[in-house]
């Protein structure tokens, strides 16, 4: 039985105990939307990078702040959003899943994975946007990151850390270069984390199914910004993939982040600023693209002992017209790096592959991220190439009247030219290129036909892990070629070449 009067009880407890509150719901009105841009009037207390929530489920980033109204760029297709759809703050700025959950998995630049392999359950977030660490965090940047091309570790090499631009025009190896470097980090601990900007979906599966093929996916993520998605995920695309390599240096690990390429990205960011009716200035660009890219690059860093002693290295690729490293973002980017390898188009179609002109690039840590025993092979490396290019250039038209030294010049940069040629998907272990360059410096293959170079170095290799395979192995552990070393090490070269003659009738 129902008592009235218990009800009536009820109710008068109930409203005594009510104590009224006012909840306050900030919000703005969209005004006008289209091209991926959305203009909001309210939300006057918004700040600049922060995510918006829009009536569908969409998200945006406050790009502009106006007297009146807000620009946002939203991150996703705007055909769900409408005039008149209200618009909530957060109060945060975009996050993205990062951690040891992220690796082997390939994303969009918003952590959500493309790869049909069910949901990511990471436990962690973080910023995409982050301040960059300071002089006092960081230490030098001395240990070496192998890329396994010789070309790169002898003579432009790559310290763990570093922020290393790889710029060249299309179709000249550029991403070769980034994809190879990646491969060469299996088993030696380093974390990778591929960003692709503005590529077509085809291009990007092809490199996944690269790395799944040669087991890069095991300590590799892939974060795919394709050409047809919205300009805005273009532009927050690198700065997801920092954050996650960022995670794996403030937990003293090491990690390498290739940025390819920041020239779509920064087209992408010209498309923003233009939709936003932001002044154009030289090339169009907006007058902060130079703050676009540094504050990306800048957070790459080797950290101080205290702070974990991790690191992230930056391989940020641009792509020039017709070689012009004089344009806008080229002069950009190569003044926040910490130097470039440049490829070039002539000796990419000579079959120079990778296409390395050495005498335009350089690696400002130098020496300093190289172990002992590739210092000792490549010391008179640069300055035999650099000789070589010159009589090349001047004897282009006749070798009649060369003097014996300059004959002998040319020919041993011609071999060390095809000892610095090295096919894709193959690099090379630390040890076997330092005996490969140490044969073509000393002057081992300069009686060697052009075509014989690499089947000898390759068959030499051969030899030594078949019957001498403890020298490969302390090169390796001690990173030093010692009196005894090299000495071995040119007895054997000397009676293999030898045998390769012989085994061709060559006496």
């Amino acid at each position: 039985m129902i008592r009235p009067e218990e009800i009536t009880e009820i109710l008068k407890k109930e409203i005594e105990d009510y104590q009224p509150q006012v909840k306050e719901v900030n919000f703005g009105t969209v005004i006008q939307v289209g091209d991926s841009i959305a203009r909001i009037f309210g939300l006057s207390d918004a700040r600049a990078g922060e995510l918006l929530k829009f009536d569908s489920g969409l998200n945006g980033i406050v790009f502009n702040l106006e007297e009146e109204i807000i620009g946002c760029v939203l991150l996703g297709e705007d055909q769900d959003i409408k005039e008149g759809d209200k618009v909530y703050r957060t109060g945060r700025i975009v996050e993205v899943p990062v951690g040891p959950e992220m690796v082997g998995r390939v994303v969009n630049p918003l952590g959500e994975p493309m790869d049909g392999k069910g949901e990511i359950k990471a436990q962690k977030f973080r910023p995409i946007e982050a301040m960059a660490p300071g002089v006092v965090e960081r230490q030098p940047v001395i240990v070496p990151l192998q890329t396994g091309l010789k070309a790169i570790d002898a003579l432009v090499p790559i310290g763990r850390g570093q922020r290393e631009l790889i710029i060249g025009d299309r179709q000249t190896g550029k991403s070769a270069i980034a994809i190879d470097a990646i491969l060469n980090q299996k088993g030696k601990g380093v974390y990778c984390v591929y960003v692709a900007i503005g590529q077509k979906t085809n291009t990007v599966a092809s490199v996944v199914e690269i790395f799944e093929k040669y087991g890069a996916m095991e300590y590799t993520t892939v974060i795919a910004a394709l050409a047809n998605q919205a300009p805005s995920l273009l532009y927050i695309a690198p700065y997801a993939g920092c954050a996650m390599g960022e995670e794996f240096m403030y937990n003293g690990k090491d990690a390498l982040v290739v940025y390819d390429d920041l020239s779509k990205h920064a087209q992408a960011y010209r498309e923003l600023s233009l939709l936003m009716r932001r002044p154009p200035g030289r090339e169009a660009y907006p007058g902060d693209v130079f703050y676009l890219h540094s504050r990306l690059l800048e957070r790459a860093a080797k950290l101080s002992n205290e702070l974990g002693g991790g690191s992230m290295t930056a391989l940020p690729i641009i792509e020039t017209q017709l070689g012009d490293v004089s344009a806008y973002i080229p002069t950009n980017v190569i003044s926040i790096t910490d130097g470039q390898i440049y490829l070039d188009n002539d000796l990419f179609y000579q079959g120079v592959r990778p296409a390395v002109d050495v005498g335009l690039s350089v690696s400002r840590v130098g020496g300093s991220a190289q172990i002992k025993a590739m210092k000792q092979v490549t010391g008179p490396l640069r300055l035999d190439l650099a000789q070589y290019r010159e009589l090349a250039a001047f004897t282009k038209f006749g070798t009649e009247e060369l003097d014996k030294a300059s004959r002998q010049q040319l020919d041993r940069g011609a071999r060390i030219v095809e000892v610095l040629k090295q096919p894709r998907l193959k690099p090379e272990d630390v040890a076997d290129q330092i005996v490969s360059l140490y044969a073509a410096v000393n002057g081992f293959l300069d009686d060697l036909a052009l075509d014989l170079v690499q089947p000898f170095e390759e068959q030499l290799l051969e030899h030594l892990r078949a019957t001498e395979s403890d020298i490969l192995e302390k090169i390796g552990s001690e990173k030093v070629l010692s009196p005894e070393i090299s000495e071995r090490l040119e007895h054997h070269i000397k009676d293999y070449l030898q045998l390769f003659k012989a085994a061709r009738g060559l006496g």
